[in-house]
């Protein structure tokens, strides 16, 4: 079998590239073991504010400008139900709190999306004395039935592979990849966390933050929009179901769920939340996060057919169609990428 590409990964990276490939009319196959769930247990939102600084997320207009169209064109293809919009509001816990709102609103880049009409809180179920800022351009998308639906076409154009990819038995020369009884003219790494243990890109600083998130029932609650607080409060589609999330834990590795960070997400929840509730599920994934807060994009510094997609963090529904883009460009029209996002920033060590 002859490709343009081979991909690495199945997560909202590699997806995301897949994408590109698909649009410009590119072949190619996706293998994917399913060791890495940070997508999977990711809450899938986007939003272009950090609400825990008031401060503008990095290229927030052109991400959002990109990730919509994508998703938009997965559904119509697909012919599933992927992006939900829906407001994400932010709990004031003081005045100073409400403050700080008003301010950042007059700041270039987070005008158009902070709404400086706060909003009264009229849930008897929720804790918010102090009014809530509404975030505009916001939504959900539904990362699990993304990931499924995707894998489910990819089979049927006969180009997935559920396996573990063997990185010793990748053949690497100027003219071409060679992987079992593929030649590919290029292959692009979008393992997330998986990267640790890729040869040919693990000496980049990968650092992994470990999430977890619960999943509660709270049939009183009727909370029609995503609420922040200590805790991010968010939505299901299945009746009275949130998810309640996140944590972020430096030095576990594993996607093993913790009673310590059930307890952490308990303790912050019950800060805001008045009516009684049940835990139905946790879950947990390691996020492939960056010492510098950008994605990891570009050649390898000898292989220049080879090239890695990687470092979305906390935001990767938002940042992925984006860095997908420009390392899309960047192969097939040799347009630069940009200097934040390069792999070139780190030395090979």
């Amino acid at each position: 079998m002859e490709v343009d590409y081979i991909i690495v990964g199945c997560g909202l990276a590699g997806i995301a590239f897949c994408e590109q490939l698909y649009l410009n009319q590119k072949s190619f196959v996706v293998f994917d073991d399913q060791s890495q769930q940070s997508s999977l247990v990711a809450g899938g939102l986007y939003n272009p504010v950090v609400l825990k600084r008031f401060s503008k997320v990095w290229k927030s207009k052109e991400q959002l400008d990109l990730a919509i169209p994508v998703y938009q064109n997965i559904e119509d293809r697909l012919d599933v139900k992927l992006d939900y919009k829906i407001p994400v509001r932010r709990r004031f816990t003081s005045l100073e709190e409400q403050n700080n709102w008003f301010e950042a609103s007059d700041k270039d880049g987070l005008k158009p999306f902070l709404n400086t009409n706060l909003i009264t809180n009229e849930n008897d179920e929720i804790d918010a004395d102090f009014k809530l800022g509404e975030v505009l351009e916001t939504g959900k998308i539904d990362t699990n039935t993304l990931i499924d639906n995707y894998k489910i076409w990819l089979k049927s154009l006969n180009s997935f592979y559920p396996e573990s990819f063997i990185h010793d038995q990748l053949e690497v020369n100027p003219s071409g990849i060679h992987y079992k009884t593929i030649k590919s003219k290029h292959i692009v790494f979008a393992e997330g966390f998986g990267l640790k243990e890729n040869p040919f890109f693990n000496y980049l600083p990968l650092n992994g933050t470990k999430g977890e998130l619960l999943i509660i029932k709270a049939p009183k609650l009727k909370l029609d929009y995503v609420l922040k607080s200590s805790a991010f409060l968010i939505p299901l589609k299945e009746k009275d179901q949130y998810t309640v999330g996140a944590t972020y834990e430096w030095t576990d590795k594993t996607n093993n769920i913790t009673q310590k960070a059930k307890g952490e997400l308990l303790n912050k929840l019950k800060t805001f939340l008045k009516c009684d509730f049940e835990v139905v599920n946790q879950v947990a994934g390691i996020r492939p996060t960056v010492k510098d807060r950008r994605p990891l994009v570009g050649a390898h510094p000898e292989h220049k057919n080879m090239f890695v997609l990687n470092g979305l963090g906390t935001r990767g529904v938002m940042i992925g169609p984006y860095i997908a883009k420009q390392l899309f460009n960047h192969i097939e029209n040799e347009i630069p990428l940009d200097d934040e996002i390069n792999i070139s920033r780190f030395a090979n060590t």
